[in-house]
């Protein structure tokens, strides 16, 4: 390999520091991101090529200036891939054999997403493209639909052509397509896409002709399950999760980044929400993620617990906070996540709360706080297991935070 060839890094999610070779500038541009840590090369300090990386809890593959770099996740993929499709649809989740085929047998997310997505979206166009009413506003030669008389006479007053008119076509350009299209053409441009795959992504392509591109920088398509898209869903929910994750942007830098990465700690914890909300629904109530309270009178110091649970006059019945990696003190305890859930269950004025923790060998334990009689409960979670036993251990937790009322 030439010093200016392409070099490609493997890293291990939360792994050790690994030297690399890499152009001063791209360098300094990954220690402004956080998607790595990075920092000069400490042994050598008189070569500024010579850097250190270190993976956080995001993984996939990034390219920046000549560096590929491929981070890859401690849980095989096909239990990622679970945790992913739970949290984006439980009635549709990817588990057991459905999981294992979609994932293709793929040991790296990147090419994992990649198959899934093609596989996804070949069923959905199995039947042909699905076509909607699109409405159009536009200025004709010819009468067509109905004629915008106040934008006629603003634009066109005493002029009989062009005629300013709406109408509604019956089309393949619709929102649904467009995100299909969108994702394909960001998968084919990403690092780490093999060429059988985007082989078949762009037959994809071909197949979504007079489906117009999505213009940079553009907001996504909006769009809402219903009976004619069905067999749709499952592939527009991987689109959007492509076009999320895969608009990695630097800017006030030359140097070029690109790549697809996910955070296991956002897939953890989405799951962990959507997990438990899908089992306290029996019990009433609803649950609210990310909601938003207050610590201060004041309003200033905000509070945005993971999943909260109410009754139906909106008083809170539990909480609970996932967290895919301990915030851990000397002593080897997550203080910081205790002193967290504290500050939740004093607002929201409830006896006890639970943290979900990503390690499934630690036992339960909970923490009765001096003078204020909350309850605090760890959970682990061993997600390296079949998902119906994760399932079954989401349910024992959420018994928990049904059990304090």
């Amino acid at each position: 390999m030439t010093e200016d060839a392409e070099r490609i890094v493997v890293l291990r999610e939360h792994g050790p520091w690994t030297d690399v070779m890499i152009d001063p500038a791209a360098g300094r541009t990954l220690a402004t991101t956080d998607l790595v840590d990075a920092r000069p090369d400490p042994h050598t300090p008189g070569d500024p090529r010579r850097w250190q990386v270190r993976a956080r809890s995001k993984v996939g593959t990034v390219r920046i200036g000549g560096v590929q770099l491929t981070i890859t996740p401690k849980l095989a993929v096909r239990r990622l891939f679970f945790l992913l499709g739970y949290a984006l649809d439980p009635g549709a989740h990817w588990g057991h054999g459905d999981g294992d085929v979609l994932v293709g047998g793929h040991d790296d997310l990147l090419p994992a997403i990649a198959h899934a997505f093609e596989r996804q979206t070949e069923r959905a166009l199995r039947r042909g493209l699905l076509q909607g009413y699109q409405h159009t506003e536009d200025a004709l030669s010819v009468l067509r639909g109905r004629i915008r008389e106040s934008e006629q006479m603003r634009r066109r007053y005493g002029i009989p052509v062009p005629v300013e008119v709406g109408f509604d076509e019956y089309t393949v350009d619709i929102p649904e397509n467009r995100l299909l299209l969108a994702a394909v053409d960001r998968l084919v441009r990403l690092p780490g896409i093999s060429g059988d795959i985007r082989g078949r992504l762009l037959r994809l392509r071909r197949r979504l002709d007079g489906v117009d591109c999505l213009r940079r920088g553009a907001p996504l398509p909006e769009w809402a399950p219903s009976r004619l898209n069905k067999r749709y869903v499952p592939a527009l929910r991987l689109a959007e999760l492509i076009l999320r994750e895969a608009s990695i942007e630097q800017r006030g830098t030359d140097t070029a980044v690109s790549g697809f990465l996910l955070d296991l700690a956002k897939v953890f914890e989405d799951f962990v929400s959507m997990a438990l909300r899908e089992a306290l629904r029996p019990l009433g109530g609803r649950c609210r993620f990310q909601a938003h309270h207050h610590l201060d009178e004041a309003a200033a110091v905000l509070l945005k617990p993971d999943l909260v649970w109410y009754d139906d006059a909106g008083r809170p019945l539990g909480v609970a906070d996932a967290k895919y990696k301990a915030e851990k003190e000397k002593e080897g305890h997550p203080n910081a996540d205790l002193y967290q859930m504290l500050a939740y269950c004093t607002v929201l004025g409830l006896p006890s709360g639970h943290l979900v923790y990503a390690q499934g060998r630690a036992p339960m334990a909970s923490h009765r706080v001096r003078e204020a009689g909350v309850v605090i409960t760890r959970h682990g979670l061993d997600l390296d297991q079949d998902p119906t036993v994760v399932l079954a251990g989401m349910a024992r937790i959420a018994e928990h935070v049904a059990g304090a009322q």
